[in-house]
């Protein structure tokens, strides 16, 4: 069969195939989880940190978050399609297969698996255990079956952490613990504004995020009491992982910030408002993780 002038129009270029295999990962996504285990194994080694092994643990950690980001969105590549947020994205643009999406996912999840093993077991199990969640538990069984799909699927965001600590140091202690707790007590409130922007689009597909089970008013409320939870659990770090007046500062700074505009949002509840909450959300947890890097290095 020979091809048109329509076909070669049509047909994605390779500059804008190997983008869709990037941004098929979620680059932001991956940068922030990278930055939060980065932040972990500074705190894990201080100053005697070995950079080879810290770039390498890097890379493994940047591998295992694109590959599951990757194979997610393999999973969700119908749902993909209908939502107004994701129907951009390089598999329902056509930019990449589904067959090339799910090669480079577990290309990039074996990569990641293969030098975890480098570091031991413990650091191994932590890059497992945060695949499996994240693919298996959150994409597979609970996101299109149960409002409970961020809280089962978000043990995944801080097994990075875990992850981290294990591949600078082999002892275990209470402070990677709480680091991963942090952020797992933090996703809720991430996605849960995200979803009450997007509560039609989840809707559409029938995937019971928690405003389309229950209703804006009392997922916000949900969304909000997580926030009053994070900021005193993020002050909790400091006793336990020995931090300084620096990290404390930025904590009490930062959560004094993200806890008036969530208030700001139970008073005068709005989309608008849910959507700002999600976009400061992300440089929240980042101002934490350099707060704790800082602290550790000063």
């Amino acid at each position: 069969m020979s091809v048109t002038a329509h076909d070669r129009i049509a047909a994605p270029s390779i500059r804008t195939t190997l983008a869709g295999y990037v941004h098929v990962t979620k680059p932001a996504s991956v940068w922030l989880l990278v930055f939060t285990a980065a932040g972990a194994m500074i705190v894990a080694a201080g100053r005697s940190l070995v950079l080879d092994r810290f770039l390498l643990a890097v890379v493994a950690i940047t591998a295992g978050c694109a590959g599951a980001n990757t194979l997610t969105c393999y999973i969700d590549r119908d749902i993909d399609a209908v939502m107004q947020r994701t129907r951009k994205r390089p598999l329902p643009q056509g930019v990449i297969s589904p067959r090339g999406a799910l090669i480079w996912g577990l290309f990039l999840a074996g990569m990641s698996l293969a030098l975890a093993m480098f570091f031991g077991p413990w650091a191994f199990s932590a890059m497992l255990l945060g695949l499996l969640d994240n693919v298996v538990v959150y994409s597979l069984l609970t996101k299109r079956r149960t409002a409970w799909n961020i809280i089962l699927g978000g043990f995944s965001g801080g097994l990075p952490i875990v992850f981290g600590w294990f591949a600078m140091t082999h002892e275990w202690s209470w402070t990677p613990i709480l680091m991963a707790a942090l952020v797992v007590l933090w996703i809720p409130n991430h996605i849960w504004n995200l979803a009450l922007y997007y509560e039609k689009d989840y809707g559409q597909v029938r995937v019971p995020m928690l405003p389309v089970v229950v209703g804006f008013e009392k997922a916000m409320r949900c969304t909000v009491a997580t926030v009053f939870l994070l900021v005193p659990f993020s002050l909790l770090l400091m006793p336990v992982a020995g931090f300084g007046p620096l990290y404390g500062w930025i904590a009490l700074l930062s959560g004094l910030a993200i806890l008036a505009g969530n208030l700001w949002l139970f008073l005068k509840p709005s989309r608008k408002w849910a959507w700002r909450m999600f976009k400061l959300s992300g440089p929240h947890l980042a101002l934490l993780f350099m707060g704790m890097v800082l602290d550790r290095w000063l």
